[in-house]
């Protein structure tokens, strides 16, 4: 296990154990944190934890081409329920991933540390934000890391049926109309791969994140 200083730095990715911990402590700057993604790594942490930095073998990617629209999930499409911006409420999109109550979860891993972060990130153009309202009120999202030819998500949220989905669709035909080579999901969702995504060893990950 691989104790971080001041130094902004990481090790291998292969030298992650076999649930993906790679390493331990550092800090959330902006400049740890974009290195971090531009390496195959992310943080994910509670709010009595150190900071722990992951890079997971297989990792859920997907690859904007393959984004799977359901025959009902067009049909919400069409009938123009929901609008949706970019990067127009940043904040809000973090906040309310953060507060919003998911299955099997006691507490949020978006801590007040992480979203200073992330808002750091935002302020320089990195950490982008998808917003779905609907009659005005902001009713789901999500955000991520932009690395200008793939995007990281982070997080979604979604206070009305389909919310969520609606902005990660639009997301991925964003990402396919500006060539990008694909979305990194971090992990295993049965929602994720309902939409799409697919397992690839990190090798394999590492290999496109870098080409």
């Amino acid at each position: 296990m691989c104790f971080l200083g001041e130094e902004i730095y990481f090790p291998p990715v292969e030298n992650a154990n076999s649930e993906g911990l790679l390493a331990v402590g550092g800090d959330l700057s902006p400049e740890r944190l974009l290195l971090a993604y531009q390496s195959g790594i992310f943080p994910w942490f509670n709010e009595d934890s150190l900071i722990l930095w992951w890079s997971p073998d297989p990792r859920m990617i997907l690859y904007p081409k393959d984004i799977k629209i359901s025959k009902s999930m067009r049909k919400v499409i069409r009938e123009d329920k929901f609008s949706l911006s970019v990067n127009m409420n940043f904040n809000e999109v973090l906040e309310q991933c953060s507060s919003i109550k998911r299955e099997g979860q006691a507490g949020t891993w978006i801590t007040k540390e992480m979203k200073n972060a992330y808002t750091k990130l935002h302020k320089k153009g990195i950490a982008k934000s998808y917003e779905v309202w609907e009659n005005g009120d902001l009713v789901g999202g999500l955000y991520g890391v932009d690395l200008g030819h793939v995007f990281c998500g982070e997080s979604m949220f979604s206070k009305r049926s389909n919310a969520s989905k609606f902005a990660f669709i639009h997301l991925a035909k964003d990402l396919q109309e500006k060539g990008y080579r694909f979305i990194d999901c971090q992990l295993y969702t049965d929602h994720l791969a309902s939409l799409g995504a697919r397992e690839v060893s990190r090798e394999s990950f590492m290999e496109q994140l870098k080409a």
